[in-house]
């Protein structure tokens, strides 16, 4: 009787190895997120409040005021600079603001800190680019002279920013990575409407951007939850552009789901759980909170894939305060409210997603499913990668995705090494998207299928 006992546990121990999973992780990538440091971001963010308000409009001082802080972050991008190998570059987009009538008062000096990594391919010219907004505010979001430390908004995005370029940056990657601390973001999104702009007008091929506020705190008094484990992901699901024209498309095959940005969301649950442990990124199909937005949104109006990266569980009282205590409750947005252990995940996320898609082939072309006839099964085609696959840099093969259609993300992924592939699985049951791989097994943004009528 206890053998028969033993035997049958020693089965179902056996059954459920069988049902797990593997997870695959990059040895390279997987270094580089664990030297992603919680100190290091500390002194990042302590930096940043030392410069006592760092308001779109205050006064250009050498040691307070957004101006100061501006400098100081190009300095550290410099100081990185001399760890690449000439391949990171780093200077101030620099422009004047006229007074809009709404939240510019005077003629502004406006200034985005850049750092552009330069992809080692000169066959590959995508871009990835993570911002975070280095300017910071208190109630009145007109009062320029008031400290406003901005510890966790933005402090704790431009610090995500900052570490990532002094991690990366030691390290080549294929494609170009550009780490920027953007500025008016509390005056309307002045940063990120000018860099937006900038990029549609330069035809950058801009494959992602990762836009990081406020990620850096765990508590929400409210509702007395504090967690240290999840981490929002906000994404529009109908595109924001070009609505009309596409949108035909979308209702007859159900694509409202299927945005870039809504891929581009679930790539950074995916790959960023897989390197980050005790840490869920939770896809909020919003593209962003109520009565609130962010630097994500002029990309997304131009047509850019562009997520917004925030904590679970946010506290107001150290959000747009002034400092003061009230009640018994203290408000401001200090260093001392935020969790650096939290903002090191939530980096080290950002991290494996940038590197994953640089080191990435490009995108797959050209893909198409089967729609001449009625099938039970599904037949996809495709054609290789502009960039990636070259004698230097091969490309292993491609994964087709696999998800019902009421599913939040891919639930199944098949590997070949053809440009086509066909499932016994019907394609009106289904959606279907289709990677290409490296030979380190690191994978391209999804491509969904176009119908093949003809």
């Amino acid at each position: 009787m206890k053998n028969c006992t033993l035997s049958g546990i020693l089965l179902l121990f056996s059954l459920g190895l069988q049902a797990q999973t593997t997870v695959n992780r990059d040895p390279a990538i997987a270094q580089l997120v664990a030297d992603v440091s919680a100190d290091s971001l500390r002194s990042h963010v302590t930096n940043l409040v030392s410069f006592g308000t760092r308001h779109t409009m205050s006064s250009a001082t050498p040691k307070r005021g957004l101006s100061a802080a501006r400098q100081w972050t190009l300095g550290k991008f410099q100081h990185y600079a001399k760890q690449s190998g000439g391949r990171l570059t780093a200077q101030i987009d620099s422009w004047t603001l006229q007074p809009d009538g709404r939240r510019i008062d005077a003629v502004t000096q406006m200034g985005n800190v850049m750092a552009t990594l330069k992809g080692t391919d000169p066959n590959d010219d995508r871009i990835f680019l993570v911002s975070g907004h280095i300017d910071s505010r208190v109630s009145d979001v007109m009062n320029r002279t008031a400290d406003a430390p901005g510890a966790n908004d933005d402090g704790s995005g431009t610090a995500a920013v900052i570490e990532l370029c002094r991690v990366m940056s030691k390290v080549p990657f294929p494609a170009t990575i550009i780490f920027v601390a953007v500025c008016g973001e509390e005056q309307g999104l002045l940063g990120a409407n000018h860099l937006a702009q900038r990029a549609k007008d330069e035809k950058w091929n801009l494959e992602a951007l990762l836009n990081n506020d406020i990620m850096g705190s765990n508590h929400s008094p409210d509702t007395h939850i504090t967690d240290n484990t999840r981490v929002r992901v906000f994404s529009e699901g109908l595109p924001g552009y070009q609505t009309d024209s596409l949108a035909a498309n979308i209702r007859q095959y159900g694509l409202e789901n299927d945005g870039k940005s809504r891929q581009l969301a679930r790539y950074t649950k995916e790959v960023g759980e897989r390197y980050v442990d005790q840490l869920e990124v939770v896809m909020v199909y919003r593209n962003d909170r109520f009565l609130r937005g962010g630097d994500h949104t002029p990309f997304v109006t131009r047509g850019f894939p562009a997520v917004r990266i925030t904590e679970m569980n946010e506290n107001f009282a150290h959000q747009h305060q002034d400092l003061r205590t009230q009640d018994g409750v203290e408000y401001g947005d200090y260093v001392k409210f935020m969790d650096f252990d939290y903002l090191r995940k939530n980096t080290a996320m950002n991290l494996a997603v940038l590197a994953n898609l640089a080191k990435a082939p490009s995108m797959p072309q050209n893909v198409t499913v089967e729609a001449r006839s009625l099938t039970n099964s599904t037949s996809l085609f495709w054609q290789a990668p502009k960039a990636g696959n070259s004698a230097n840099r091969k490309i292993k093969g491609y994964y087709v995705l696999m998800r019902e259609t009421h599913w939040p993300f891919w639930q199944k992924k098949f590997y070949t090494e053809k440009v086509g592939l066909t499932l016994p699985y019907s394609k009106d049951n289904y959606f279907f998207a289709v990677q290409a791989v490296s030979e380190d097994g690191n994978e391209s943004l999804p491509v969904v299928p176009r119908p093949g009528l003809r």
